[in-house]
């Protein structure tokens, strides 16, 4: 049985071993990674157009969300109780630049960072203390990080998150490998990662550690992980269904009322395949294109003109909890929830 620690990131220690993980738009903001950093685990805010309640996000999205970045770092420390705080960052977001210095300037402990490689992250954070932790899906994508970053800038990451095929929301893996998980002998793959990262970390006289995502659901799922070597978990859709999450009500609900066949394979608009809840919008995304609105300049890989629907908007709608209209994004284990629990009992099952 794998003993469990705390978490160690470089100067940070999170007495439980897991990171909340981040999910947009506006599913894990201040209340719910103030309420998991509290209890002893590493919050994450999402920055995908985390500035939709501000007035201007219509005429002004890029810089609404630039100062909801610093509005929601603000107000998540004033919940933590001094615990850790994380932003996740996509890569894949139009004005990464700036969003990055944005959070390391509000003074964010780490920052996550996805949907692509974030090669240069580490000329956008500087000196500043902020920790890193890319995310990565194969060992030739960590390989690709740790070398360019040591070669570069003389930096390794602080943390690695290894994100497997049952996460939620956009997935880097091909439609035909998440239509056959089992077949994928993910465990294998993250193994080899570990693996890797022990190998460069040992080379290099210090330590990396690596946090897996990806189907994590409960005390059981942590245990599994940590005896193949990894130092914590990242949990994300577990913490939709509690009081904290910022979402709308009816957004926790709909994974409360999913069943297993319900959870899908969808084609995103933006490129990339995702798991979300089969509903009547993606029923009717299926038939034809969905009129939108002007673009909100969500992702770089996103050409307006030809999306058949607007992600921001399908997003923005769920969290607001128009579920019927929306894009309800959620992991391989959203059918498993059946009540409303508090982050603090969550915590407390994964606690050391």
């Amino acid at each position: 049985m794998a003993i469990i620690k705390p978490l160690v990131i470089g100067d940070l220690t999170a007495k439980v071993p897991l990171i909340q993980g981040g999910m947009g738009v506006g599913v894990s903001l201040s209340s719910l990674a103030g309420a998991v950093a509290a209890e002893g685990g590493i919050g994450v805010i999402s920055t995908a157009q985390i500035g939709y309640r501000e007035p201007d996000f219509d005429s002004n999205p890029i810089g609404a969300n630039l100062r909801a970045i610093k509005t929601e770092i603000q107000k998540a420390r004033q919940i933590a109780k001094g615990g850790i705080l994380g932003a996740n960052i996509m890569v894949a977001t139009r004005k990464y630049e700036e969003y990055v210095k944005s959070a390391v300037e509000a003074g964010i402990d780490l920052i996550i960072s996805g949907a692509g490689l974030p090669m240069d992250l580490p000329k956008l954070v500087g000196t500043a203390k902020t920790k890193l932790a890319p995310i990565v899906s194969s060992v030739k994508s960590v390989q690709v990080i740790m070398r360019y970053w040591w070669k570069k800038y003389s930096r390794l990451p602080d943390a690695i998150v290894i994100e497997g095929p049952l996460a939620g929301g956009h997935l880097g893996f091909h439609k035909e490998q998440l239509e056959d998980v089992d077949g994928l002998h993910y465990d294998d793959e993250v193994k080899a990662i570990i693996d890797k990262v022990n190998e460069t970390a040992s080379e290099h006289e210090t330590e990396i550690p690596v946090i897996m995502a990806g189907g994590v659901y409960t005390r059981e799922d942590m245990e599994h992980y940590m005896e193949m070597g990894a130092s914590g978990v990242q949990v994300a859709t577990r913490f939709v269904t509690t009081y904290e999450c910022d979402a709308d009500d009816s957004y926790k609900q709909a994974y409360i009322d999913a069943a297993k066949e319900d959870i899908v394979i969808v084609q995103s608009p933006v490129g990339m395949p995702g798991r979300a809840i089969l509903n009547p919008f993606m029923k009717r995304a299926k038939e034809g294109q969905i009129p939108h609105g002007k673009c909100h300049l969500c992702v770089s890989t996103c050409d307006p003109a030809k999306t058949p629907y607007c992600i921001t908007e399908a997003l923005v709608n769920a969290v607001k909890g128009k579920i019927d209209d929306a894009l309800l994004f959620c992991g391989a284990n959203a059918y498993r929830a059946t009540k409303l629990e508090h982050v603090k009992d969550i915590m407390d099952e994964f606690r050391p």
